[in-house]
């Protein structure tokens, strides 16, 4: 979990700053349309200030920007100073509180630009917690309290867009694909007639570790204009900016309907692919994986590195009673099978691999080296912490019980089943799976192949890093074609895996097995594969020669 104390105070105020050229980009698009007033929420230094100074600016009247920090907002107002012909204002204040006021009167503004706050809901003070929660109400949009700043700032800018206005903002590229964003992707393809997004392979604000793109928006001219939908732009470099923008909105090729329903990961495949994918989903041999199995959380401790501990800590403390064996991390089960020989395989490494559960006993009942190490908790205020602190005793970790399998919460290339043949406790870092119509080996086997790691790109999410995380309501969606594997052809399977034969390898010929006996040719494997690499070198921010020489 991340606390507000440990941040950077750039982090907390979201203070990234956009790169000129791409700030010019954007401020060509929305000149395109000749605006008379233009919108900035956030201008921090104003470096789109600067660029407007620099474009022609004919027909433009007025500006009006917002930036909460004094010192940015006095570097913006000395830009401002170097507009003649157009009145602008720079407001040092908060845009949300501002906006709220507004939202219900007619818009004003023809465009806005800029590059919002990347700021948790958590981090957010009181005041704007509640405003960001009150902006989604007026719009009827569903709130969650992950959401992110730069979210409220999107609707806000785009509800005080006039009809046929334009929104060009820098936006974290999650837009695409986390839950809490939702709202927002079902906002722009009510409120837009067309979105077109850039997305860049690189990560342009390094501090951040958060990948960035460029949203363009342009308002419907009426309530009963058709949206015409998303498209996306891949871009290796910024080359792209040197072009005319314009032309690249004109001629995208934009995708309605279901491939923007929900999350817009579709809009990154091609139609082509989008068909066998379809295709594969109306196949009976493939399953949504909540026709398969049940996916709950495992064992929170509220303080693992206390409830997971190595064998020293066990034979140090006396804890051999309630020392239990657990995996919870890639590191702990490499292949797709836990037995005996992975726990003595992780006690060799010294990991800590057991979990220590009382199951209510009294303090006084124990003995003295177990009371100690209790004791040593409590030194280290783990009593206090929120999961420990509701519960009584303390240290004793409710909902403790295992299943015969499990998923890990988060995988670096495509997610595994865990056949957990000892019934071995997992953390929260990993999900227990109870198999409802098939066996452990068939399940297990089935689930690594093109299609379903390709529905994991397409449903899952990702942060700095490049790693892919699901949550149950995630994986409940993907698909999962079966076929029958035995216990022999699992661990033919583990051992392959913890070979380090290349991904793309593996899935291939796991796709042999699994998805040619269901009807699917070699084109439409490969079309699947292919289209699951392209989404996992654009999630690890690598391209497919870079992948190669990681893997070799």
């Amino acid at each position: 979990m991340n606390f507000k104390t440990d941040e950077t105070p750039t982090k907390l105020r979201g203070g990234y700053y956009t790169d000129p050229d791409i700030a010019a980009f954007l401020l060509k698009w929305v000149l395109n349309i000749h605006p008379k007033s233009i919108l900035e929420p956030s201008c921090g230094d104003g470096v789109f200030l600067r660029g407007l100074s620099k474009l022609n600016t004919n027909g433009l009247k007025s500006i009006k920007a917002f930036e909460i920090e004094p010192i940015e907002a006095g570097k913006a107002k000395h830009v401002a100073d170097e507009f003649k012909k157009v009145d602008v204002e720079i407001e040092r204040r908060d845009f949300l509180g501002w906006s709220l006021a507004k939202l219900l009167n007619p818009p004003q503004f023809d465009a806005v630009v800029g590059n919002p706050p990347f700021i948790r809901y958590q981090y957010l003070d009181r005041n704007l917690q509640n405003i960001s929660e009150q902006i989604f109400k007026v719009f009827h949009l569903p709130f969650t309290k992950h959401t992110n700043a730069w979210v409220p700032f999107v609707i806000s800018s785009l509800a005080l867009l006039r009809p046929g206005g334009r929104l060009a903002m820098v936006v974290p590229s999650e837009l695409l694909h986390v839950l809490h964003a939702e709202s927002l992707r079902a906002y722009l393809t009510r409120a837009c007639s067309r979105v077109l997004i850039f997305d860049p392979q690189e990560i342009w604000f390094e501090d951040t570790l958060q990948g960035a793109i460029l949203l363009l928006a342009e308002k419907k001219n009426t309530q009963d204009e058709h949206f015409k939908g998303v498209s996306i732009i891949a871009t290796r470099d910024k080359d792209f900016l040197s072009k005319n923008p314009e032309d690249y909105f004109e001629k995208a090729k934009y995708t309605n309907g279901e491939t923007v329903k929900g999350k817009w990961m579709l809009a990154l495949l091609t139609s082509a692919e989008r068909e066998v994918l379809k295709k594969a989903n109306a196949n009976s041999g493939v399953h949504c994986f909540d026709d398969i199995a049940d996916v709950a959380v495992g064992i929170v401790t509220g303080a693992n590195k206390f409830f997971l501990v190595p064998d020293e800590i066990i034979k140090q403390y006396s804890l051999q009673k309630w020392a239990h064996p657990m995996f919870g991390k890639s590191e702990h089960v490499p292949g797709v099978v836990f037995d005996e020989d992975s726990i003595a395989r992780n006690r060799k490494l010294g990991l800590p691999t057991n979990f220590i559960w009382f199951s209510n006993e009294k303090l006084s009942e124990l003995p003295e080296t177990v009371r100690n190490y209790i004791h040593l908790g409590e030194k280290q205020n783990i009593h206090k912490r929120y999961k420990c602190r509701i519960r009584e005793p303390w240290y004793s970790v409710p909902s403790v019980y295992a299943t015969s399998l499990g998923m890990l919460k988060r995988s670096h290339d495509f997610p595994r089943l865990v056949f957990n043949k000892v019934q071995a406790y997992t953390t929260d870092t990993t999900y227990r799976v109870r198999n409802s119509k098939f066996n452990e080996a068939t399940i297990v086997g089935s689930f690594i192949n093109s299609l379903t790691a390709l529905s994991a790109e397409i449903e899952g999410r990702h942060y700095g890093g490049g790693v892919l995380e699901l949550v149950p309501s995630e994986i409940r969606k993907l698909l999962v074609p079966i076929q029958r594997f035995d216990q022999k052809e699992i661990y033919k399977l583990n051992s392959l895996i913890q070979s380090g034969i290349p991904s793309e390898e593996l899935l291939a010929q796991q796709d042999e097995k699994i998805l040619s006996p269901l009807g699917l040719d070699t084109q439409e494997m490969t079309m699947l594969l292919e289209a699951w690499s392209r989404l996992r070198f654009r999630r690890q921010r690598q391209d497919a020669g870079e992948a190669l020489e990681d893997e070799q």
